[in-house]
């Protein structure tokens, strides 16, 4: 009883002199941790080799089995954001920190437990379900909360801790490398013990971002706070969750989000073999990994830097800065392509993959402008159904117009043009979509008297205005 006291919200209210800038390191412990997920693929060729050791055996896995552990926990990240985002918002961050822990460490170890009984269905259930589950709590678990202590700066506050999730990589990829050759054997691929260390450590580091995290006081506001001046399109009014659900400006951002992230993440996917493609001879392997680890470190510093833009651009007009830029961008590769003009090519994506990030990281503080920021949370959670719409859009798009084009005779080096000019045409249906975004109409504001709907139990409401 002693632990679920101290994980419950009221425990984690801050007390006089304590420091917000605490906050985004709380979230960085969370973020920095689930985003190994983007590195997962480090395990997939070693995982291929469990029973052969050297070489894949005939009853090794294939990596078409393996594919389906990192979709299944990207499908459960959408599902788990959505299904369980007003508990995280109503039950407070360090509880929903204290779960992802528990499920992210749980879903390494039943992996772990997995491969060492050579079990693909348990590393489904454990990194795919369980996992999952801890990716798409812990991605929310500290929204609200930054934006409740940055009202002043809520897109930078979001981007500090959505950047943790783009460059958890960074961290993972080399340490999984290095841990799985410390205890690999010649009878032995390391697979089972990394896991088992990377889920402790996990653990460790989730926990101590859990004990740090602290929700601001009723009506604390930061030492010289100034409220934005009147704007239409920031309110000062709260919506319920599922009232938001009802709203034509939740469903424009969807789309706009979707839009947005479709085209980035098809071109993330298959920036290696595009790059060597679209230049042979001129774009080695090896050049080629090193543009794929740039991309990545665009799509972390954009995380921040756009979502920052956006305290000063607005949310409306920096997502419009994506949409125009981004169609430029996406026109102008296929005369890269043409002209054999390796840095404009590579120019292109880093812009294009650094607004990829900023999507993410701007979203929660447009959510945040359109419907207040108590249930703020939970609505993002809904939203992130479309990154798993878009994570299925994207490489669809990307792959299987690639393989129409060769199918039909267009040289490799063309092959991707008509995907650019079509994901160019997307952005231009994402600019109409958030060209359509206004203020959300008065009747989907809370008032006092719907606390107690809000709340969900009578006896523990608080008022919409607290």
């Amino acid at each position: 009883m002693a632990v679920l006291d101290f994980l419950d919200r009221r425990h984690t209210v801050a007390q006089p002199g304590f420091s917000r800038w605490l906050v985004p390191p709380a979230a960085l412990c969370v973020h920095l941790c689930i985003g190994q997920a983007y590195a997962f693929s480090v395990f997939n060729l070693p995982m291929t080799k469990l029973i052969g050791i050297t070489q894949s055996a005939p009853d090794d896995w294939k990596l078409t089995q393996l594919g389906w552990i990192f979709s299944l926990a990207i499908f459960f990240l959408g599902v788990s954001s959505a299904v369980f985002g007003r508990w995280v918002e109503e039950g407070g961050p360090r509880k929903a920190m204290f779960t992802a822990a528990l499920c992210w460490a749980g879903g390494f170890f039943i992996s772990a437990f997995g491969a060492s009984v050579h079990n693909i269905w348990l590393i489904y259930l454990g990194y795919g379900v369980i996992g999952g589950i801890a990716l798409g709590v812990g991605y929310i678990s500290p929204v609200s909360t930054l934006m409740k202590w940055f009202p002043d700066r809520p897109g930078m506050a979001t981007g500090m801790a959505i950047m943790g999730f783009g460059g958890g990589a960074f961290i993972a990829s080399p340490l999984s490398v290095w841990l799985m050759k410390r205890f690999a054997t010649p009878t032995h691929t390391g697979v089972q013990e990394t896991f088992i260390v990377l889920g402790v450590v996990y653990l460790v580091f989730m926990m101590v971002g859990a004990v740090i995290v602290r929700v601001p006081p009723p009506g604390w506001k930061p030492e010289g706070y100034v409220p934005p001046k009147e704007n239409k399109l920031i309110t000062k009014n709260d919506v319920f969750v599922y009232d938001a659900l009802k709203t034509p400006q939740f469903w424009l951002i969807w789309w706009v989000l979707c839009l947005n992230v479709t085209a980035g993440i098809g071109v993330l996917g298959q920036a290696s073999a595009m790059s060597q493609e679209m230049f042979p001879g001129h774009i080695t392997p090896i050049a080629a990994a090193g543009f794929v680890g740039l991309m990545s470190l665009f799509n972390m510093g954009g995380r921040f830097c756009w979502a920052t833009v956006s305290d000063y651009l607005g949310r409306r007009n920096t997502y419009f800065v994506f949409m125009v830029l981004g169609f430029a961008l996406y026109v102008t590769v296929p005369h890269a392509g043409l002209t054999g003009n390796v840095p404009l090519f590579v120019g292109c994506f880093l812009i294009i993959i650094s607004m990829y990030g900023g999507g993410f990281s701007t979203v929660p503080a447009y959510l945040k402008d359109m419907f207040g920021t108590r249930y703020v949370g939970a609505i993002h959670g809904l939203l992130l159904t479309a990154w798993s719409a878009a994570g299925i859009f994207g490489p669809v798009l990307v792959n299987y117009l690639r393989q129409y084009n060769i199918a039909h005779g267009v040289p490799k080096a063309e092959a991707y043009n008509n995907t650019m000019y079509i994901m160019a045409a997307l952005l231009v249906i994402g600019f109409i979509c958030n060209f359509m975004v206004k203020a959300v109409h008065h009747r989907f504001h809370m008032q006092d008297d719907d606390a107690d709907r809000a709340a969900g139990l009578a006896a523990t409401a608080k008022p919409a205005n607290a």
